[in-house]
């Protein structure tokens, strides 16, 4: 139902995550009978999450070791990976920095130029150690290094940026990217993203998309909706974007999986997102946390080193554990931060899901009170919830 923003003007309700709960069914089964399987390109994984293109969550050790624990993790090949030969110092620099200096030197750093025999080798860095090249590009980046990435032997292509369409309208003396035909010249499969509405999302999956991301502005980093006032909260975009894969899916016989990207930190908000409608989930500040990730402790936007108007910041998350403790546990932590398979895996098993599509179907309720009812002892010791 549209509400009234004033005359002339009405708008619909949208819910973010922390405003729903997921309602059990009359069955219930072991976790160990939940299968989380899940594929993107042809590539088949155990696990239905993937790490964001952020130079602070991966680099070419976090690619390998997210593929060897039955993950996903995409490298930023337009990042300081490709413009520095040895991005260590860089990394330093950024993990010292104050606040007030943040920004400028970020500026800074990435105005270096992308090197494209980095992006070549970097790639085949992950391929040489048995992992699953994946890299992302915006769509400027995506026309130079595309076809530089494929012969190097990628996997997956990302195509992504705050919001892009199939109708990029741009000055006479730019040509935008043509997604289509983008993706029916590239060698591999290419995802596209981000969107939130049920309209683009059809597009993009009629443009040749192996998979769409949804989500704009929710990151744990990212400052778009401050800047830019523009986003959908992402249970609403999510379930908008799903209505518009199974009907893709209906019309032509082909299924292209839905990504949500951003908003999520705990196992609780990716079980969520799963019941939404989404295949998937693409995070980052959960994975900067990892002892193995670059970021030293600290993650941040892929749009904070944009000379005109940065739309990301750098937040300090700490480090909590090892990839393996945060993605397949043992928890050390309360807070749902660890462990995020099993939390999936027993989700499903207390709402009888077997599998990705039967969570997809589970019930879900409007609860604003989902996270504080009860939880006031937590709240006032920061403890578990309350943290």
């Amino acid at each position: 139902m549209d509400i009234q923003i004033g005359r002339g003007k009405t708008a619909r309700r949208a819910y973010g995550f922390d405003e729903i709960a997921l309602s059990p069914g009359q069955r219930t089964l072991d976790p160990k009978l939940a299968d989380t399987r899940w594929t993107i390109g042809g590539i088949d994984r155990e696990i239905p999450i993937i790490a964001s293109a952020m130079d602070g969550v991966v680099d070419v050790g976090m690619a390998v070791k997210l593929s060897q624990l039955g993950a996903l993790g995409v490298l930023n090949i337009e990042g300081i990976q490709t413009r520095y030969e040895d991005p260590n110092p860089i990394l330093d620099r950024i993990a010292e920095v104050g606040t007030t200096e943040y920004v400028p030197l970020m500026q800074e750093l990435y105005a270096q130029p992308i090197k494209p025999e980095l992006v070549e080798k970097r790639i085949r860095e992950i391929k040489s150690q048995g992992g699953i090249a994946a890299v992302s590009a915006t769509p400027a980046g995506a026309s130079q290094f595309g076809q530089i990435a494929a012969k190097a032997g990628a996997d997956l292509f990302f195509i992504q940026a705050t919001v892009v369409s199939t109708a990029h309208l741009s000055p006479e003396s730019i040509a935008p990217l043509d997604l289509a035909k983008f993706c029916e010249e590239m060698p591999i499969p290419v995802i596209l993203g981000n969107c939130v509405t049920y309209e683009v999302t059809l597009n993009l999956m009629k443009a040749g998309a192996a998979a769409v991301l949804v989500g704009i502005g929710p990151g744990a980093a990212c400052t778009s909706r401050g800047v830019l006032g523009v986003g959908v909260p992402q249970a609403t975009a999510v379930a908008d974007c799903a209505a518009a894969r199974d009907d893709y899916q209906r019309e032509t016989g082909r299924y292209v999986p839905v990504i949500a990207d951003g908003g999520l930190i705990t196992g609780g908000d990716i079980c969520k997102c799963i019941a939404c409608g989404a295949d998937a989930v693409m995070i980052g500040s959960p994975f900067a946390r990892a002892k193995e990730a670059p970021g030293r402790g600290f993650h941040w936007g892929m749009a904070t080193p944009s000379p005109v108007l940065p739309r990301g910041t750098r937040i300090r998350v700490g480090t909590t554990g090892t990839l393996e403790q945060i993605l397949r546990g043992p928890a050390q932590l309360d807070d749902g931060t660890h462990n995020l398979l099993g939390a999936l895996q027993t989700s499903m098993g207390t709402l009888g899901a077997k599998d990705i599509k039967e969570m997809q179907r589970v019930d879900v309720v409007i609860a604003p009170s989902l996270l504080t009812e009860g939880k006031v002892y937590q709240k006032a010791q920061q403890l578990g919830m309350g943290k």
